[in-house]
């Protein structure tokens, strides 16, 4: 759910920066995305309390988890952002593809993680 929001929402921003039409629905998406993105910190942050004893900077995660803030920080200034009116919608924009891009680094950076148990699993089995 979290890379189809991901997704529509890229797709709804880059719309708006090209066309200028469609501000509430790429401003809804991004909301939308960063609600998914809250959610999954919060619940990654109790599975590594389950596997590893501590809620984040496992050392096993220390990096993936390093990031994930800089991914949370630039969500949560888009949101303030927005409430305050400090930034403009194109400017709005901008700053989403900014978190978007750490985004992407961040997902990498898990899916890379992901790999290589797997491939330690093979290799132990």
């Amino acid at each position: 759910m979290q890379f189809l929001a991901f997704a529509v929402s890229l797709g709804l921003v880059l719309h708006f920066l090209l066309t200028e039409n469609g501000y509430q629905a790429a401003t809804i998406s991004i909301l939308v995305k960063t609600g998914f993105l809250y959610l999954i910190m919060v619940t990654g942050a109790i599975w590594e309390k389950e596997v590893f004893g501590q809620y984040l900077f496992a050392p096993a995660f220390f990096w993936e988890d390093v990031f994930s803030f800089a991914v949370i920080t630039l969500h949560s200034l888009y949101i303030w952002a927005l409430w305050s009116g400090a930034l403009s919608p194109v400017g709005l924009m901008f700053l989403a593809l900014a978190a978007y891009a750490t985004y992407v680094v961040n997902a990498g950076q898990f899916l890379w993680k992901l790999r290589l148990a797997r491939l330690d699993a093979e290799l132990a089995a």
